[in-house]
């Protein structure tokens, strides 16, 4: 296959003419991708979440937005095309304001007030956009169609003269249009980014500039060097492949970052030490979607790679990127040395969001059930201990494993992490299901209900369990007739000898790190029981640091409280951590030389400190 890169579509030359002018959306079928996935995710009406910790996320961040009033959320656009804006400031990041003041010799000098102003509206939206497709609930469609209608008259080029991130948050912007148009039905949201396309080309770079190179060009601010281009070929791909127009696949080329970050990744080399973690963690994303809409390799590879490196320098919790920085592939040390001097360790939801599509992209891709044990470690440990956004705007940011470590807010209201938390929660039912023609994939364990169709015949899965806090899941499936067809059940790396899966009280083989698949006549009433081997195990930071470990029972970090007057730092024999004993669903306890120690999973530690990692000896 001849390879499309950014270059030949640039041909050295001027070609942003290439990619104006407003495309006829009725004369342009949705196109035909290069590569079709052999895996599907469920579609968001087909899952509908139990009871648990992430239907009462998820129902707060829908509770959440739907609360936020229209004229708020509107206001920086309004302010900023000179129109009449009503309502109250939103605060923090989101304002129109002149406050806003860089000092990078002493960052507790910044101004962050009016940063980005409405950045994350079109995340709002989006979210707001998928809860309706989870829900069907007509106020949430009434509420995407009127953000997008009454933001419509606000789109001109004055929004983006001047603004400190246009690339940024146009990025957030298409999306969230994307995700109204194919979601919500509002058929204005395609005119809309047409619209705002224009508006804001402009203003955008050239083409997907590293920070090195933005540096080289002018600039009034610091933070002008921090636009994210290269992140923008995702969701351009994807408006591409909706139909809305070839130009989008056009700016989508031109914006990905081949020469210094994907073609190094595809080769096996790491560009990414030093550079911004979640953006270019986000960034793989679109090298996910050139390869569907290309077919080139290529950018296969570098998305499988780059994850692997990613993976190299995480934490036991499936974080990674502390004071959200990535590190090198060398670096033994980097790691350590974050847990005694920073609390920012993993920026989480933003983080988590980037993370749970990469991951059900390669899963999608590859089949390999190593990408879903990897999703729900992020998931357990790190945003479902998230605290809750408030309607100031309060939002939880960073996960901290520092030896003294304690959960906190943002400082500034509104930040990026409120933009992606919405839409992860949206995402939770679609990550748990996936399917090909003859199978039904369970992705990830949590009390659930599936609704799909396998080879013509409706099919029920449902799900109870109290999984990682209990070690039993019960699957029930209800096809609507007998047929034949496979359920896969993805069987965890970590998973021990004793785990056991039966069907209908029948034990059949299991074998760790793969999918289990369960092929059969399935009738209604038919029952899949597994009960897992959650033994307590040791992890250590990284081979050069064996003697620095971590608490692990299936999925679940168990960190260790630090109480008052202890040292953070005092060292635990192996022995004593790997005989805690159980005192709740979510707790255990070990003798320390200090005495006992309660150990307990991220989501169950409220204003405790606490430390991710013990010295054992």
């Amino acid at each position: 296959m001849i390879r499309t890169t950014r270059r030949a579509f640039l041909g050295y030359g001027g070609a942003a003419a290439c990619v104006c002018g407003r495309p006829a959306h009725a004369a342009d079928p949705r196109p035909k991708p290069a590569v079709t996935p052999r895996l599907q995710p469920a579609a968001y009406a087909q899952v509908r979440l139990g009871d648990g910790p992430m239907l009462s996320q998820r129902a707060h961040q829908h509770d959440l937005f739907m609360g936020l009033d229209n004229d708020r959320l509107l206001k920086p656009f309004r302010v900023r095309a000179g129109l009449p804006a009503p309502g109250p400031d939103m605060g923090g990041w989101y304002d129109q304001s002149d406050d806003f003041v860089i000092d990078t010799h002493d960052w507790s000098k910044t101004n962050w007030h009016g940063y980005i102003p409405g950045h994350s509206f079109g995340q709002y939206v989006s979210g707001l956009a998928r809860l309706y497709a989870v829900t069907g609930d007509a106020a949430t469609k009434a509420k995407v169609a009127g953000l997008v209608r009454d933001y419509i008259p606000t789109i001109s080029p004055r929004f983006f003269d001047g603004y400190t991130l246009p690339a940024y948050t146009y990025d957030k912007i298409v999306i969230g249009l994307i995700d109204a148009y194919r979601y919500a039905d509002v058929k204005e949201a395609a005119g809309a980014l047409d619209k705002v396309t224009d508006a804001a080309l402009p203003y955008l770079p050239e083409r997907a500039l590293t920070r090195e190179q933005r540096r080289k060009l002018p600039y009034a601010s610091e933070a002008q060097i921090w636009d994210e281009p290269y992140t923008l070929p995702e969701n351009l791909f994807k408006a591409w492949r909706l139909g809305l127009g070839q130009r989008y696949y056009d700016l989508a080329v031109r914006y990905l970052q081949d020469e210094a970050l994907f073609d190094p990744l595809a080769q096996g080399v790491s560009p990414l030490k030093g550079r911004h973690a979640y953006s270019h963690v986000n960034a793989l994303s679109s090298a996910i979607e050139a390869y569907l809409a290309t077919g080139d390799e290529t950018y296969l590879r570098a998305a499988a790679n780059g994850f692997a490196f990613i993976e190299r320098q995480s934490f036991a919790t499936g974080g990674w990127g502390p004071n959200e920085t990535l590190i090198g592939p060398d670096d033994d040390d980097a790691l350590l040395t974050s847990l005694s001097q920073t609390h920012s360790s993993f920026e989480t939801p933003c983080g988590a969001y980037g993370h749970f599509k990469i991951t059900r992209s390669l899963l999608r891709l590859t089949g390999d059930s190593h990408y879903g044990d990897s999703m729900e470690r992020v998931l357990y440990n790190t945003i479902l201990g998230a605290l809750p956004t408030t309607p100031e705007g309060k939002t939880f940011y960073y996960s901290d494993y520092n030896r003294t470590a304690g959960k906190f807010y943002r400082s500034e209201l509104w930040p990026c992490c409120s933009g992606t938390f919405i839409q992860l929660t949206a995402d939770y039912g679609v990550s748990a299901y996936l399917s090909d023609a003859r199978a039904v994939y369970v992705n990830l364990y949590l009390p659930s209900d599936l609704q799909t169709e396998i080879g013509g015949v409706g099919v029920g899965v449902r799900q109870t369990t109290d999984y990682p806090l209990a070690d039993t899941v019960r699957i029930d499936v209800q096809p609507e007739r007998p047929a034949r067809f496979t359920l896969a059940l993805r069987m965890p790396a970590w998973a021990g000898p004793a785990t056991r899966v039966t069907v209908n009280g029948e034990a059949v083989p299991v074998a760790p790190g793969r999918f289990l698949r369960l092929e059969r006549l399935w009738r209604a009433g038919d029952a899949v029981e597994i009960r897992f081997d959650m033994g307590l195990r040791l992890e250590a930071l990284n081979a050069a640091h064996p003697d620095v470990v971590a608490v692990m029972t299936g999925p679940l970090v168990l960190m260790p409280l630090v109480e008052s007057g202890a040292a953070p730092d005092a060292a635990l024999s192996r022995d004593s951590l790997l005989a805690a004993g159980r005192t709740g669903p979510a707790q255990r306890r070990v003798n320390g030389p200090q005495g006992p120690l309660t150990l307990a999973p991220f989501m169950a530690i409220g204003g405790e400190t606490y430390r991710l990692y013990s010295r054992a000896v």
